[in-house]
């Protein structure tokens, strides 16, 4: 691995709608966290605008709108564009042109064994009709992550398997024209529940699209509304039976949001988590007071969230200049990556003097 640009965050998200808390519990919060530590020496954020166009390619108006909703969500949760480079991937032209390379090191009977890439395509219905690029994006998120030398992605274990690919195009490429491309390794919540946090009906991922999530913008009321509909225990029928904390929505919740400060405000009849969930296992305690603490939990955590995203709303122009300048200093990070690359490959044709020359003492000794 190449170590002489430092330790680099690149991250992000498709702005295909507002940011839920499985975006929070599984990245944004670590960011954040990341980009206040001091042991990074840039942090990438990238709006996938041109990912999420793979497979809304027929309503770019629902990418164009998004965008910034998903920087108002950023800079609420404490993404600081002095500490980090907030920037969209169409604004990045050299991205298409690493991606185009990146193509021919990899198959298509590779593609098709991508775990990540095979879900997705289920769970899209496009088993019989597969965008190219949404077929090839794992390419393009391995361009997306070289093109800035990241040496760290932080992401949820579903995204495993893309950048796995992707050091599999980095081995390929550096195995092939030099040591060029920086080898990342995903960096994955330290709290097991962030891995993946289910939908609010006990689903495996909260989605837009099923209508299960809990918005970082949500207001109070709604947030409770949420909660308190949340999928428990089916056979925690009366308060006194026993009941399971496996596959309970709410208890998975607790332990990506609850702190033992939160038993002291919101429920001092527990000292931690723990208790509570051995009550619970044992009989006696009732899910609608589970719930009633969890939406403490979950008011206390969004609300500043919340303020600090309509203090932003207020200056949308701000937000816009803060994602043109982010594009411009990613632009030239990628720029000098895409230069680098075509010299490993000696495509750099016209600033190739070696190339030139031997190609006259070839023909002039004809």
């Amino acid at each position: 691995m190449r170590t002489d640009m430092g330790k680099i965050i690149l991250t992000g998200d498709r702005p295909t709608g507002r940011l839920h808390v499985g975006h929070y519990a599984g990245s944004l919060r670590r960011r954040v966290e990341l980009q206040n530590s001091g042991d990074y020496d840039k942090v990438y954020i990238m709006i996938a605008d041109a990912q999420a166009l793979t497979d809304n390619a027929d309503n770019p108006e629902k990418v164009r709108q998004n965008i910034v909703e998903v920087a108002l969500d950023y800079m609420a949760c404490g993404l600081d564009p002095a500490k980090s480079i907030i920037f969209i991937q169409s604004q990045i032209p050299e991205l298409c042109e690493l991606t185009m390379y990146y193509m021919n090191l990899v198959t298509v009977s590779r593609l098709q064994r991508n775990p990540t890439v095979k879900n997705e395509i289920k769970m899209r219905n496009f088993e019989a009709s597969i965008p190219t690029g949404f077929f090839c994006y794992p390419i393009s998120q391995a361009s997306d992550i070289t093109a800035f030398k990241a040496t760290t992605v932080p992401a949820g274990e579903d995204q495993m398997p893309m950048v796995e690919q992707t050091k599999e195009i980095v081995h390929k490429f550096n195995s092939t024209y030099g040591e060029v491309l920086t080898d990342p390794d995903i960096l994955l919540p330290d709290n097991e529940a962030c891995l993946r946090l289910p939908g609010i009906d006990g689903k495996a991922k909260m989605s837009k699209s099923l209508g299960n999530c809990i918005y970082l913008s949500e207001e109070p009321e709604d947030i409770k509304k949420k909660v308190m509909s949340m999928y428990t225990d089916p056979e925690h029928i009366r308060i006194e039976d026993p009941g399971k904390i496996e596959g309970n929505t709410v208890f998975t919740y607790l332990d990506a949001f609850s702190r033992p400060e939160h038993f002291a405000r919101y429920c001092t009849d527990y000292a931690d988590l723990e208790e509570m969930k051995e009550h619970y296992r044992r009989g006696g305690l009732g899910d609608v007071k589970v719930k009633k603490f969890l939406n403490n939990v979950m008011q206390e955590e969004l609300e500043p969230i919340r303020n600090r995203r309509k203090e932003f709303q207020k200056d949308i122009p701000y937000v816009y200049e803060v994602l043109k300048k982010g594009s411009e200093a990613a632009r030239e990070t990628a720029a000098q990556t895409l230069h680098e690359v075509r010299d490993a490959m000696k495509i750099n044709y016209f600033d190739d003097v070696e190339l030139i020359k031997a190609q006259s003492e070839r023909f002039e000794n004809k």
